[in-house]
């Protein structure tokens, strides 16, 4: 978003790429090791750092790929990542989701107990 992009021509793409992604590793760090009694509040939290991080990473990671390629190649460089990112979050999908079924031991997620959907969501 534009507060991720002010931050990255404040401060430079590769600072901003490198806090972007420390602190998303915090925060999916967080998120593996809540413990299951913070409710609502313990899973909101470390998936507002992880969004702000991801945004602040995409900011930096773009404005330093553009910047560095010629004008007459940024279209197809700028199509070429869209389609990684997009491969990236269709594969992670979905193997993100086979990884929750296998550790919640059900392919029905209405039917799966509390404790089989937090260790589902704790290994994913």
């Amino acid at each position: 978003g534009v507060p991720a992009g002010r931050l990255v021509d404040r401060f430079g793409t590769r600072r901003m790429t490198r806090l972007g992604l420390a602190t998303m590793a915090l925060g999916a760090s967080a998120l593996s090791m809540m413990p299951a009694g913070f409710g609502l509040l313990g899973y909101l939290a470390p998936i507002a750092v992880i969004t702000a991080s991801y945004a602040l990473f995409q900011a930096a990671n773009n404005t330093a790929i553009m910047t560095d390629i010629r004008p007459d190649q940024r279209g197809v460089i700028s199509g070429m990542l869209s389609l990684s990112r997009n491969l990236g979050l269709i594969t992670g999908a979905s193997v993100m989701g086979a990884v929750f079924a296998l550790a919640s031991a059900t392919t029905d997620i209405t039917s799966a107990s509390p404790a089989a959907v937090a260790s589902g969501m704790r290994i994913t």
